[in-house]
């Protein structure tokens, strides 16, 4: 019997008066919630990159649901994971770039670690959850800060540290000296741990983060020759409009690295560092699989955008494409999930803490704007009527529906594409008049209200990002 159910019969046998509260926490399931910090769609089931090596991601989706049209509330870390762990929008908050304190906007009893401690869950957290590696918003049982600074040193091969603000290069170090081994080697004691209480256990993988710099042996992985570039067309800003093309920058990080010539090596690098990730989430699953909680274990699995590796002429994260949008999505709940199903139905990370609060059977917070998932998980081609909203900065936004995806700029600019013929959103159909009632009908799931920007936290100590610009 599992030992959850001889405890409750235990109690039930020994007449215990407060058998219903704990009856209901005894059957509480455990939650495995993996936090990745800039992981795209270069992943082994999704198909995006084919060159993309990750077994241990790809063996979770195996194992369950993935979700091949999943989208971040926001393209950048602050306000991404400040919307996804709120359960609020970007656009409600104010909490728009990763330059503003969060705080500002969302008190700390609405947050999910919170809630699930204040319901009784053990709630532990390590690595990157919020903005800044070691940031504990909200309530936690323990939160792990590493003190640990093992020195980082580049490979001799390595030429230097990369081009301008992208920086890349294989180092010298054994895998057990990065952060990330020691933040996964902590949340595997979590997971040995004997208590018959519910556990919460969140696990924040910094890496592929910049900069893309993890082990040597991960980039012999990818040699260097063999190296695809993704999709790229270099009239691709010809029909995007002004406010577009200022946040593709192209000038920039691009220019910069067409200049070097080094584009090939990014790309390697990007792939390098996604394997290493994945290496990382495999020591989790392991020990997972090893542990007296594997059968009564949700996993949920997310990343907190994409990542642009040249497409549109555009690097890193802040911008509202399909690449510095959509990003791995992952979910494995025993009795719940068929395994190895890809629900293609467009979702966004708003829908998380509503959906765990409905599997963990937990009351749903009044102030949640998201929608629970729980019938996709159960069949991925369920009606799903809900958008996919993304915010980067006050008034700019995509929605994704169905095989659209619409754009609308704080100045009126937009785009418009069929992904069902342009999946890499080459040909802007916004000035066709034909198309005007689909914009219509996008448009109206945009916003009507949007909440002013928090503060800038810029020039004050602990302000590190940069509005659209930072790492």
């Amino acid at each position: 019997m599992n030992p959850r159910l001889r405890h409750a019969a235990a109690l039930l046998a020994a007449g215990a008066l407060l058998w219903p509260a704990l009856a209901r926490a005894e059957e509480r399931t455990d939650i495995l919630f993996i936090a990745i910090d800039d992981l795209n769609h270069w992943v082994g089931h999704l198909g995006r990159h084919p060159q993309a090596l990750t077994p241990n991601i790809d063996r979770l989706a195996a194992e369950g649901v993935a979700f091949s049209s999943a989208y971040c509330t926001a393209p950048a870390c602050n306000p991404s994971r400040a919307s996804l762990m709120s359960g609020l929008r970007p656009y409600t908050t104010g909490c728009y770039h990763n330059d503003q304190n969060w705080r500002g906007g969302i008190s700390e009893g609405r947050l999910l670690n919170t809630h699930f401690l204040e319901q009784g869950y053990r709630v532990y957290g390590a690595g990157k959850i919020y903005h800044g590696s070691y940031d504990a918003g909200g309530k936690w049982t323990e939160y792990f800060k590493d003190t640990e600074r093992v020195p980082l040193r580049l490979h001799p091969s390595a030429a230097d540290d990369g081009v301008g603000g992208i920086k890349f290069a294989p180092l010298a170090n054994r895998n057990e000296d990065m952060p990330d081994h020691r933040v996964v080697d902590w949340c595997i004691d979590r997971l040995a741990e004997r208590d018959e209480s519910p556990l919460f256990l969140a696990c924040g993988i910094v890496k592929p983060h910049l900069p893309f710099s993890v082990p040597i042996e991960w980039f012999e992985k990818f040699p260097l020759q063999s190296i695809e570039l993704p999709p790229h067309r270099e009239d691709d800003l010809d029909d995007v409009p002004p406010a577009g093309v200022r946040m593709a920058r192209p000038e920039g990080d691009h220019a910069m690295i067409l200049k070097s010539g080094r584009w090939k090596e990014a790309v390697q690098a990007y792939l390098a560092t996604c394997a290493y990730c994945d290496y990382e989430v495999g020591r989790l699953l392991d020990a997972l699989d090893a542990s007296p909680r594997k059968d009564n274990t949700i996993v949920c699995l997310w990343s907190d955008h994409g990542w642009s590796l040249g497409e549109k002429s555009h690097w890193r994260k802040f911008a509202l494409w399909e690449e510095p949008t959509r990003s791995v999505f992952v979910w494995k709940v025993p009795g719940l999930t068929p395994s190895g199903q890809i629900c293609d139905r467009p979702v966004d990370f708003l829908n998380i803490f509503p959906t765990l609060c409905s599997l963990a059977d937990l009351p749903r917070p009044g102030h949640l704007e998201g929608d629970d998932m729980t019938p996709l998980l159960r069949d991925p081609a369920a009606e799903w009527a809900s958008p996919a909203i993304t915010t980067h900065g006050r008034g700019n936004h995509a929605v994704r529906s169905g095989d659209w995806r619409y754009i609308r700029y704080a100045d009126g600019d937009d785009e418009l594409y069929d992904r069902s013929v342009d999946p890499f959103e080459y040909t802007n159909l916004a000035g066709d008049a034909s198309l005007d009632p689909v914009k219509r009908e996008l448009a109206a799931m945009l916003p009507q209200t949007e909440a002013d920007d928090l503060p800038s936290t810029r020039g004050t100590k602990g302000g590190k990002g940069r509005k659209g610009k930072g790492k």
